[in-house]
Parts: structure tokens; sequence; C-alpha cells
């Protein structure tokens, strides 16, 4: 599984350099079939400390880190969601994307202009939010327009898709984000199919170099949402920005181990261990019969495969077994 993140920023907030600075890190696509081959792209590996201490216990000849897709998107202006500037190419990339990281300038810089001609952080974010909301907007009224011959017809489907579509217009009207619309499930699972802009999770990456830590905190505490520090330029952050993309995806890990190759394998919160087994391969799904299951830490300690058997560390788990992050597994199909 690759999931992928958009940078977004105006011009001159560091985006690029951030990009850059990712990129540098990047790992051979090869390893990761699904991911795409594009300069705009970057395959990053997620730090994780156990992929390599689960090699050395291994002696694996290849060792395989989790990644994630962090997608350089144009330069966004006001304006964009009526086609200022790269604005429909900026939208579009967006909506290809699953989560959207917003490079935010705090550092102040005679030498780089501000397109704005000031610094103001929240003035940004509030600019690119409102390009996602105005872009959301349209594409909700257009569809409640549609769908009013299937709603006075009396279609339940088309009914219940029209309420949803108007609690979400209200909440965009007022200059929100699709995502604060109070949604149940079944509610939630309707609006999934719009490939909302601003429905996606946001990372605030406020990039500071060199900016006082009461300047810092004084506009972290008006974030709106998740939030991380950095400095693109010196490359502070890093590592911490690319773990807190891996949780704002809702992702974790588990591990395969063997003489062969070490390899983290990206998975959803929460998946069973036949949807797990699909990071893999898509036939283990449904050839799934059993998993052999031991915790990462738990394998290290005992010393060997058949020391954490004895000692009971090692678990046979069924269908509706719920993949744990940190388990090493051996799937039997």
């Amino acid at each position: 599984m690759s999931l992928s993140i958009g940078i977004v920023g105006l011009p001159n907030v560091g985006k690029s350099t951030l990009f850059n600075a990712l990129t540098k890190k990047s790992v051979p696509a090869e390893n990761y079939p699904f991911c795409t081959i594009d300069p705009s792209v970057g395959i990053v590996p997620v730090p994780d400390e156990r992929v390599k201490l689960l090699s050395d216990f291994s002696k694996s000849a290849k060792t395989i880190p989790a990644v994630i897709e962090f997608v350089d998107i144009a330069g966004l202006v006001a304006g964009a969601s009526k086609g200022e500037g790269l604005g429909n190419k900026f939208l579009s990339n967006i909506r290809e994307v699953d989560a959207i990281l917003e490079v935010v300038r705090v550092f102040e810089d005679k030498d780089i202009i501000h397109v704005a001609n000031k610094v103001d952080p929240l003035q940004d974010i509030s600019i690119i939010n409102l390009e996602l909301i105005l872009a959301d907007l349209e594409t909700v009224s257009k569809r409640i327009s549609n769908l009013q011959k299937d709603v006075k017809r009396g279609d339940k489907v088309a009914i219940a898709e029209n309420s949803v579509l108007e609690k979400v217009e209200k909440v965009l009207s007022d200059s929100h984000l699709a995502s604060e619309t109070i949604l149940d499930e079944k509610e939630s699972e309707i609006i999934k199919s719009m490939h909302l802009l601003s429905m996606k999770p946001i990372l605030y990456a406020l990039n500071a170099s060199e900016v006082a830590e009461n300047v810092i905190d004084k506009v972290a505490s008006q974030i709106p949402g998740m939030y991380i520090q950095i400095d693109a330029i010196f490359e502070k952050g890093l590592e911490d920005l690319i773990k807190k993309s891996y949780e704002l995806l809702g992702l974790e890990t588990y591990f395969t181990t063997g003489e062969d190759e070490t390899r983290a394998w990206t998975i959803k919160k929460g998946s069973t261990a036949p949807v797990a087994g699909m990071a893999i391969h898509t036939d283990f799904k449904d050839k799934f019969i059993r998993a052999e299951v031991v915790f990462w830490k738990d394998l290290l300690d005992a010393g060997s495969y058949s020391e954490a058997r004895s000692k009971g560390k090692v678990r046979t788990e069924g269908k509706e077994y719920i993949v744990k992050d940190g388990d090493v597994i051996e799937f039997k199909i």
C-alpha cells in the first residue's frame, strides 16, 4: 500500500526546499511497484528503528522500510478555485492525493519576498483553505442541483445523498472545511464518493528557520489542526514530519523477517489479518488460513523464533484478528 501526501503552499514559503530535502531521503522505486515514478513524487522511507533491529536479528540480505509518497504540487495563489495562476492544475493534483501537507512560512527573510509583502502564517492558511472550500462548494452545489429531479420523485438514495450534501454545503458556505461537518458513519460513507478537497486530512508544517519560540508558540496556538515545526533549509524536523504524515493517514506497520529480507508493510489501522496480508499479495485475503504472530520486541528479547514460541510469545490468529503496529507475522495460506 502506498498513500500520498500533497505538499502545498503559497509562493516563497519553502515548499520546494522541503520537497527537495525529503527527496534526498528517497529510496529506490523498484522495491515499491505500487509507487509512481515521477520527478514531482518522492518515495520517502518512514523512520523506524525496528526494521533494522529485525533485519540484524534475522541477518537479512535485504532491508525494506515502509514508505510514503510526497507529491510536490503546483504553487497556489488566491483565486485558484476560479482558475487563477495554475489553479486548475493545483486543484486536480490535490484531488489525487490522500492528505495535504500545508507548508506555512513563519520565518522572516528580506531576500525572499512574501507574496503578500508580509509574513502572516494564519492569513496564508486561510487563503489556501478558502480555495479548497470554494472549489468544494462549487462541486457540492452542482451535485445538489443535479439530484433535484430524483429527489422530487422520491428516490430514497437521492434524498439521503442530498441531505448529506446540504449539511456539507452549509459548513462550506460558512467558510469552514468540509471535514468540520458532523456526520455519522453512514453519512461519511455517502460523502466519500465526492472526493472533496477540504475533507482530506491536513498537516500544517510551520517553516520556522531561526524564529523565536514565543512567535512559534503564538502561531501554533491558533493552528486549526495537526501541526509540526520544521526548518526546511537546515532539514530539522523532517523525521518527525514523516512520522506525523504516517499518523495523519491512519497507517501502521507490521513486519515480515527472515534471511532473504526484512520488510515493513503498511496497512490502515484496524485491518484484520487477511486484509493486512493483501499488502504482500492480494491472494492472501481469499486464501488466508491463519497467521503466526509475535510482537517485534518479544521476538528480539527471546533471541530466536523457536525460543519465542516456547515462551508462548508466538500466537496463532484467525481471520478476525486485528493486526497491531509492531506485529511480526507469518501468513499461512
